[in-house]
């Protein structure tokens, strides 16, 4: 069985999409749906209940996917076991990002790595619903590594980065701009400035809002965390964000109930560690951030 086939069957699981699972592969759709074929003869078993609109799993196919996953892991462990004399490691290594937050020089590490492993490939990546889809992504196995701001689940390991508490910024205007602190319920009629659903800080507020039966309006949805101070200072609306937003033009300051920290991890998925190539990044990126002098710039 050729373990290109087991990634097909990987990548329709994942994506429930035939032709997205051939993006991901890089491989024509039907080359993906004749590597189906060809594996569930081999098998004997029929994994997906597949029409013209829609792709689902069937029992067999879920059965076989934690194994399949598995097999896949197994075999990327042997080939970075196997490194080439004086090469470093080989094999490929698939990032997941924040859109414009320098939490570190990413860059800078990215590059020392791949001077000590040139045989190894980094593909880095972000994703429009943040902390969520990153985190969607390393359980699915569409990445090997990524920062997240959110809990982990059983399927996940992280290591904390970085801690970040919670504070409100206000346009220089707002009532409550000369105040020493402020509520979340002082906002509560304000129009908000926030990012997009599904990223790390904004689950937490939502969360924090939830629990004190606050509904807010949002005015103005953003892509990117540095966005939100610009948009603040410019009268767009009031942000509960963490603590390393720049704050120009803004009045920055803290809440008097506290919410967070927001936290920032490096996570992948449990039983990557296995794999040399994965634990070498993971010690390049804690070692960077540990020899980081000073707060974080943006």
């Amino acid at each position: 069985m050729e373990t290109r086939l087991l990634e097909y069957f990987v990548a329709v699981a994942d994506e429930l999409n035939v032709t997205r699972a051939a993006a991901r592969l890089y491989a024509a759709q039907s080359t993906v749906s004749a590597g189906l074929r060809s594996l569930e003869a081999d098998l004997g078993v029929t994994l997906f209940e597949r029409s013209t609109k829609a792709v689902r799993l069937l029992p067999a196919g879920e059965e076989l996917l934690p194994l399949a996953r598995r097999v896949l892991d197994e075999v990327a462990v042997m080939r970075e076991a196997a490194p080439e004399s004086g090469a470093g490691f080989r094999g490929r290594v698939r990032i997941g990002t924040f859109a414009a937050l320098q939490l570190l020089d990413l860059p800078g590490v990215l590059g020392r790595f791949r001077r000590n492993h040139p045989r190894v490939d980094l593909q880095l990546t972000v994703s429009p619903t943040g902390s969520t889809g990153l985190a969607d992504d390393l359980t699915h196995g569409r990445l090997d590594l990524a920062l997240t701001s959110l809990p982990t689940t059983s399927a996940l390991e992280s290591w904390p980065l970085a801690s970040y508490p919670f504070v409100a910024l206000l346009p220089p205007a707002h009532p409550l701009a000369g105040a020493r602190s402020v509520s979340l319920a002082e906002l509560a009629d304000d129009d908000w400035v926030d990012l997009q659903p599904g990223f790390g800080n904004r689950v937490m507020v939502e969360h924090a809002l939830a629990d004190r039966g606050i509904v807010r309006h949002i005015a103005a949805e953003l892509a990117e965390l540095p966005a939100v101070g610009p948009c603040v200072a410019a009268g767009l609306g009031v942000a509960v964000v963490p603590d390393l937003v720049s704050s120009e033009g803004c009045v920055r300051m803290p809440l008097a109930e506290p919410i967070g920290p927001w936290v920032v991890s490096l996570t992948t998925r449990r039983g990557q560690k296995r794999r040399p190539v994965v634990v070498a990044l993971i010690d390049e990126v804690r070692s960077a951030m540990s020899d980081r002098d000073g707060p974080i710039a943006l």
